[in-house]
């Protein structure tokens, strides 16, 4: 006898679970604001060299004075990270003649940044352009490193003290490090409390889908993954709108934040895991849930009466109490994810799985400006495409199958970053006649790489939390999320390989894509399989 019995007795989707579903929808909602907050708290505007004793240029306008003060580029544009050593007068008569030789140098005084857009950011804040480039880069890095550790933090203290009560803490300590993260004076303190930001999250992050899942039947196991999925895209578009009104980032950091206070209060009315709790010896409590859900989802004949806490049917009670007597004895660590040999390959394959979605994933999602848009308009446009990605998902998974499903959307993801670079090849020949077309086919092409990549990551939580026994299913979400997150902290990397070659880093997350995807083909298939119990269920 298995838990979907029980759940058979006591409703498997009924209004006790669309409670637990949409409170649980809240922090969803607000983990993209701070996973791809990088786009916007970390922003370039365009900068170049803080010119010195410029009160003497009086006579000069602006633009006369930055010509004879910083270089220009091919396309007419001045540098942004070099200056002459002496006014260059001559360029005034004609700008198209060369300067003095060993005339120019890197920025001795500073950066002046143009304020049109953002008000300050990080890298207005503390100058991390030009030759501190990499520092900007590295704060989304050192998120993702807090994240991936969290993901193994978390993932054995919810299989060992419970879903809820991480999930409470991920909760408040989010809040605490990313009210922090905000007030923060140096560029240090904010890199180590973002780091802290990203453990604390990383638990939210972990358990909330697989909390969801653990209450509901087999029927309606997909659609609670992908409505749960879906509020991610909300939360993608919500981010895009917030950035847009507040355009300084402590105050961006508070707002994006302050959201998590909501959900640690909503958190009071949802249950622990039933599954969690019969799992680990803990029926008494197993039974009050179960009961509360029953009345809830009018099965009151599951009950003597309402003062009574055990359930009635006999059938039930020996579901409960061979759980019971099957209680698994020891404690379950990572290492068990690799002691068996059908769990050995899961493990590596859903690992591989996990860290191409997410490298290629978040490879997208923090090139905004690269897609020929308003960097606005690009993170809600590319919330929006996530979201008939995953209805179209939802109905795919179903009739595909999961292994199918997660294998092509992650290929079609690669190919998709191949088509966009050779499509920004095209352009760079410049042939007026088809410069038209190949721009809008190329904003095409990435709106559809963005659809294929969120129809991978949707699908690989739902696949992930089906592969596992409920007695290593956080552990086994937090060693892939930990792999997963590996991946997101290279991602934004790989963007300064680009100083190697320019197409090295789409080639680089094309080529990773399609290779991991191929991976997937190696999993088993879960579609309608129940969710196993213990370590023999999957051996």
């Amino acid at each position: 006898m298995k838990f979907e019995d029980l759940l058979l007795e006591i409703g498997g989707f009924g209004r006790f679970q669309i409670l637990i579903l949409f409170i649980l929808c809240l922090p969803r909602i607000n983990l993209p604001m701070h996973f791809l907050l990088h786009n916007f708290l970390a922003a370039t505007p365009s900068h170049h060299c803080a010119i010195p004793h410029q009160e003497a240029f009086v006579n000069l306008t602006m633009e006369e004075v930055l010509l004879i003060s910083i270089p220009q580029e091919p396309d007419g544009t001045f540098r942004s990270c070099e200056m002459f050593s002496q006014p260059q007068f001559h360029l005034l008569l004609n700008s198209s003649l060369q300067p003095e030789n060993n005339s120019i140098q890197h920025c001795q005084h500073g950066w002046v940044y143009d304020h049109s857009q953002f008000t300050s950011t990080i890298s207005t804040e503390w100058d991390l352009v030009c030759e501190q480039r990499g520092l900007n880069q590295a704060t989304a890095t050192f998120f993702f490193i807090g994240v991936t550790m969290g993901a193994m933090v978390f993932g054995y203290l919810s299989d060992r003290f419970g879903r809820k009560a991480m999930l409470l803490l991920s909760l408040v300590c989010s809040v605490i490090f990313g009210m922090l993260s905000a007030a923060s004076v140096s560029y240090s303190m904010l890199a180590i409390t973002r780091t802290l930001t990203g453990v604390a999250l990383s638990g939210v992050s972990l358990i909330v889908l697989p909390l969801g899942m653990e209450w509901v039947d087999i029927q309606h196991r997909t659609f609670s993954g992908i409505l749960t999925s879906i509020f991610w895209s909300i939360g993608n578009m919500l981010l895009a709108m917030v950035a847009y009104l507040v355009r300084e980032w402590h105050w961006l950091l508070v707002a994006v934040t302050g959201p998590c206070l909501l959900s640690v209060v909503c958190l009071w009315w949802v249950p622990e895991s039933a599954r969690w709790l019969i799992a680990n010896g803990k029926v008494k409590q197993a039974h009050r849930h179960v009961l509360r859900c029953a009345r809830m989802n009018g099965r009151k004949d599951f009950a003597v009466s309402p003062e009574e806490d055990m359930p009635l049917t006999t059938y039930a009670q020996r579901i409960v109490l061979q759980w019971e007597q099957k209680k698994p004895g020891g404690s379950y660590s990572y290492i068990s994810l690799f002691r068996t040999p059908v769990l050995r390959k899961i493990s590596l394959c859903s690992g591989t799985v996990w860290f191409g979605v997410a490298f290629s994933y978040y490879g997208m999602s923090m090139n905004l400006t690269g897609f020929g848009l308003n960097m606005y308009l690009s993170q809600f446009v590319f919330g929006v495409i996530e979201i008939p990605a995953k209805i179209i998902m939802y109905v795919v998974v179903n009739r595909a199958g999961r292994r199918q499903s997660q294998a092509w959307a992650l290929i079609l993801t690669g190919l998709c970053i191949g088509a966009f670079l050779l499509l920004y090849a095209v352009l760079a020949k410049g042939e007026v006649s088809i410069l038209c077309t190949f721009t809008s086919l190329r904003s095409v092409v990435a709106i559809m790489g963005k659809g294929f990549s969120e129809a991978a990551f949707t699908t690989v939580f739902l696949y992930t939390s089906e592969l596992y026994p409920t007695v290593l299913r956080q552990n086994g979400m937090g060693y892939t999320s930990f792999v997963a997150r590996l991946g997101g902290a290279l991602a934004p990397l790989v963007f300064l390989l680009d100083e190697v070659w320019r197409s090295l880093p789409e080639v680089t997350y094309c080529g990773v894509a399609v290779c991991c995807g191929s991976v997937a083909f190696l999993l088993p298939e879960t579609l309608n399989v129940r969710l196993p119990e213990g370590i023999e269920d999957i051996e």
